[in-house]
């Protein structure tokens, strides 16, 4: 079964960079498209950014294009979003899930939070 465990989050001002992991500790999601989600205080979770299994093809929120880049290394049961030009709007708890179709995510991560002061 999907365990996903999410780290890398932290505290960094306005341009600096983070990367998260999202690590499978069930060892199994090699065959899953996965996502990042954000959740800011107040608001709705949002899709950051998707990738197949191959790590052929990758989907970003327009809000992450150019600046965030999602990868996985199946071998290390492990997908990652590299951010970088970190904007205080940025600010969220981060989460990782398996997408199983465009409108249904589960196994869903604890989360790690990020935060950006200008």
């Amino acid at each position: 079964q999907v365990q996903l465990v999410e780290s890398g989050g932290g505290s960094v001002q306005a341009g600096g960079s983070l990367r998260l992991s999202c690590v499978d500790s069930g060892r199994t999601f090699s065959s899953y498209t996965m996502a990042w989600f954000r959740q800011a205080p107040g608001k709705e979770r949002d899709v950051v950014a998707t990738i197949t299994w191959s790590g052929d093809r990758t989907t970003y929120a327009d809000s992450a294009k150019g600046r965030f880049t999602i990868s996985r290394d199946n071998a290390k049961n492990t997908v990652y979003l590299q951010m970088n030009s970190l904007k205080p709007e940025d600010t969220a708890v981060y989460t990782c899930a398996v997408r199983f179709t465009a409108t249904q995510y589960g196994y869903w991560g604890q989360g790690t939070q990020v935060t950006v002061s200008s």
